[in-house]
C-alpha cells in the first residue's frame, strides 16, 4: 500500500475527494480543512493499493495539484486493516508488478546526477578493477563491479527514452560519458604511479590471465549477459526490489572493461585497450536496450489491465 499526503487549494478539495472516492483501491480517506499553512489549503490523506497508485497520481497531476499544492507519496510497510486488504484485492493486478512512473523518473533523475560522489565512486571502482586485472584477481573484479554506480544513469537513460524526457536523457548520457572518461583518465595516471613503484608491470598485463582475460575479449555471451542484467536491474527498480541491484552490478563488466582499457593504454597495449573498449560499449548498449524494452513492455502490460 501507498500513503498519499496532499495539500490542496480549498477550491479543489471537493474535486480531489471525488477523484479518490471513485478510485478502485483507495481507502482511509481523511480531510483536514484549512490545516495547511505553506502553501495554504486543506490537507487530504489516503491509502491506495500500489497497483492503482500511478493512475491516481496521474489524475491528481491533471488537477495541477503538483503546481498549486503538494503530492507526497510514502510506502506503507505494515497496514493492519480489513479496508486496506479489500482495497488491494479490488485493485487490478499485483502490487509488486506495478510501476510508479513518477517515482521511477524522480529516482533515476537523482541517480543520474553528475556529482562529486558519483565521480568518486566510479573512479575508485575503476582503480580497484585495475588492480584486479593486473593481478588476475576475480575477487577484486567482483568488488569493483559492486562499487560501480553506473547502472543509475543507464536506467535513467532508458527511463528518459520511454517517458520522452530529453533533458533527463542528456543528463544521464552526460553522467555516463563524463564519469567513465574521468575514471579512465585517473586510472591511467594511477597505472603510471603503480608502475613507478614496481607494483604494476607490462609482463603482468601480457600474461595469460585466465580469470580476467574475458574482459578484453568481447563476444555474444557478453551482450546476452548485459541484456539479462539490464532486464533484472530495471525490474528491481520498478518493483522496489532494490536488493537485486547488487546482483546486477556484479553481472556486467562495464567498470572492469574501462579499467583494463586504461591500464592497457598506459602500457601502449592498444589491442587490449580497443578490445576492452568494445566490451564496455557492448555492455552499455545491452543494458540500455534491455532497460528500454523492459519499461516499454511494462507500460504496454499495464495499459491492457482492466
Amino acid at each position: 500500500m501507498l500513503h498519499l499526503r496532499l495539500i490542496t487549494p480549498a477550491e479543489k478539495t471537493d474535486d480531489v475527494v471525488r477523484l479518490i472516492e471513485k478510485t478502485v483501491g483507495a481507502t482511509h480517506l481523511v480531510v483536514m480543512p484549512g490545516a495547511a499553512r505553506s502553501p495554504a489549503g486543506d490537507v487530504v490523506t489516503c491509502d491506495v493499493a500500489r497497483e492503482a497508485g500511478d493512475e491516481l497520481i496521474g489524475e491528481l497531476r491533471k488537477l495541477d495539484l503538483d503546481k498549486t499544492g503538494s503530492i507526497a507519496v510514502e510506502n506503507i510497510d505494515l497496514s493492519l486493516s480489513e479496508r486496506a486488504d479489500k482495497a488491494e484485492d479490488d485493485a487490478p493486478g499485483e502490487g509488486v508488478d506495478a510501476v510508479l512512473w513518477e517515482q521511477l523518473t524522480d529516482a533515476t533523475h537523482e541517480e543520474s546526477t553528475l556529482s562529486v560522489t558519483y565521480l568518486a565512486f566510479i573512479t575508485l571502482a575503476t582503480m580497484i578493477a585495475a588492480c584486479g586485472v593486473v593481478l588476475d584477481n576475480a575477487i577484486l573484479i567482483v568488488g569493483a563491479m559492486a562499487v560501480g554506480p553506473e547502472f543509475g544513469p543507464l536506467a535513467a537513460f532508458s527511463t528518459a527514452i520511454v517517458q520522452r524526457h530529453p533533458r533527463l536523457a542528456l543528463r544521464s548520457l552526460n553522467a555516463i560519458l563524463v564519469g567513465f572518461a574521468v575514471a579512465m583518465l585517473v586510472t591511467v595516471g594511477f597505472s603510471y604511479f603503480m608502475d613507478s613503484v614496481s607494483l604494476f608491470s607490462d609482463e603482468q598485463l601480457d600474461a595469460l590471465r585466465p580469470n580476467t582475460n574475458f574482459i578484453y575479449r568481447p563476444d555474444w555471451f557478453s551482450f546476452v549477459v548485459a541484456v539479462l542484467a539490464g532486464c533484472a536491474g530495471t525490474l528491481s527498480l520498478t518493483s522496489a526490489k532494490s536488493g537485486a541491484l547488487v546482483g546486477v552490478a556484479i553481472s556486467v563488466t562495464t567498470v572492469p572493461a574501462a579499467a583494463n582499457a586504461a591500464v592497457a593504454f598506459s602500457y601502449n597495449e592498444y589491442q587490449q585497450a580497443w578490445g576492452s573498449t568494445e566490451q564496455l560499449l557492448l555492455n552499455l548498449l545491452g543494458i540500455v536496450l534491455a532497460g528500454t524494452l523492459t519499461l516499454l513492455f511494462q507500460k504496454w502490460f499495464w495499459r491492457k489491465r482492466p
